[in-house]
């Protein structure tokens, strides 16, 4: 082998070492161990336990001591404790999966010895309640509690031990017809929560999110009945609003989203009722960036519509109906005092897709 060729075949070697590999392992019976090995010379190594829709005499089931995630999905769970979560290789967990069980309610320290836990599933099974500190002791990322019987909730009880970190919500599909505000008074810091997912409740009124680090809000499907000045009071740092799918008679007022200085996308779709006074609706929203008013009616679009969003880039109107800003410069050389126009150039994709189908 020529000698410059031997430097580049050691750091191939070096890197496939270094790359993780899967291997199975000895495992509970009727479980899966999966084996991830990373570092050189697989020196590290995580274990991926699957004991889903195995039946309720599967817990407490052992796990090995670097298990990394446990799936316990679709196995009848009616109720979920300390005793049940404890033992060696829980208290390195970082991902738990609960989902498709029939959990009613939890105990308040059912994750209390899962210091590490980042991602927990929960999603379809029968909550209607949540313990006040379900989750203070673990640093999770990720929460989803989709597809149960949550009627309220307080959003203290998502104050983790987190420690700034951001946290993924996922409350979708509920009953909640009401969010209780985080209370300063609890003596602890504010739920550090940057996505929230409430589509599908039974939301009549915005609920009090003051204080939280929001960047992402879905209220889709919900019977949201007005939306006004101060609606979104407290939440300048939202980027992403989908409002698609509201039940009822939504109606949408002036200046309505001027506290969301910083949004970025707005979704309005599937909203064939809903009601506008007009583009000062749009009042505010300096940094809108794409707005999806599609299904909605709300066509012709106002003349007077990029008055209020400067920022706009692209207006979905219908099905395939892409609407993008134009800006005409004019003829050069230009006159002093001229203003260059801007307009929304509207084209039909789906139209245009055909076309192209036929000329191939």
């Amino acid at each position: 082998m020529p000698w410059p060729l031997l430097p580049l075949l050691l750091l191939l070697l070096l890197l496939l070492a270094a790359s993780g590999a899967q291997t199975t392992r000895p495992c509970f019976p009727g479980c899966q161990c999966e084996v991830e090995t990373f570092g050189l010379f697989d020196s590290f190594s995580l274990t991926r336990v699957d004991c889903s829709g195995l039946g309720p005499h599967i817990v407490p089931v052992p796990i090995p001591l670097d298990t990394a995630h446990l799936d316990l999905s679709s196995n009848r769970l009616e109720t979920v404790n300390e005793s049940v979560l404890a033992g060696p290789g829980y208290t390195t967990l970082s991902g738990l999966d609960l989902s498709h069980n029939l959990l009613t309610s939890l105990s308040p320290t059912a994750f209390s010895r899962l210091r590490y836990l980042e991602s927990l599933d929960l999603s379809h099974n029968g909550l209607a309640a949540l313990p006040a500190e379900s989750f203070t002791s673990s640093p999770l990322s990720d929460v989803n509690l989709s597809h149960n019987r949550l009627r309220e909730v307080s959003v203290s009880a998502f104050a983790t031990h987190s420690q700034g970190r951001a946290l993924h919500l996922d409350l979708s599909h509920n009953l909640l017809h009401r969010l209780l505000p985080h209370s300063s008074q609890a003596g602890r810091p504010a739920p550090t929560i940057q996505s929230l997912n409430l589509a599908w409740n039974r939301l009549r009124a915005m609920p009090d999110l003051r204080g939280l680090p929001l960047r992402y809000l879905s209220l889709d499907g919900n019977p949201l009945a007005a939306i006004g000045p101060g609606t979104f009071e407290g939440l300048a740092g939202l980027t992403h609003l989908s409002l698609g799918n509201l039940q009822g008679l939504p109606r949408l007022a002036p200046h309505g989203f001027h506290e969301l200085q910083g949004l970025q996308v707005l979704d309005l779709s599937s909203n064939p009722r809903l009601q506008w006074a007009g583009p000062e609706v749009f009042s505010g929203l300096g940094s809108l960036q794409e707005l999806d008013l599609s299904g909605t009616g709300l066509v012709p679009l106002p003349e007077k519509l990029l008055v209020h969003l400067p920022a706009l880039q692209s207006i979905s109107v219908g099905q395939g109906v892409q609407c993008r800003r134009l800006v005409r410069e004019g003829t050069y050389p230009r006159q002093p005092g001229f203003t260059p126009k801007v307009a929304l150039h509207c084209i039909d994709t789906q139209e245009l897709g055909a076309r192209g189908s036929n000329t191939l």
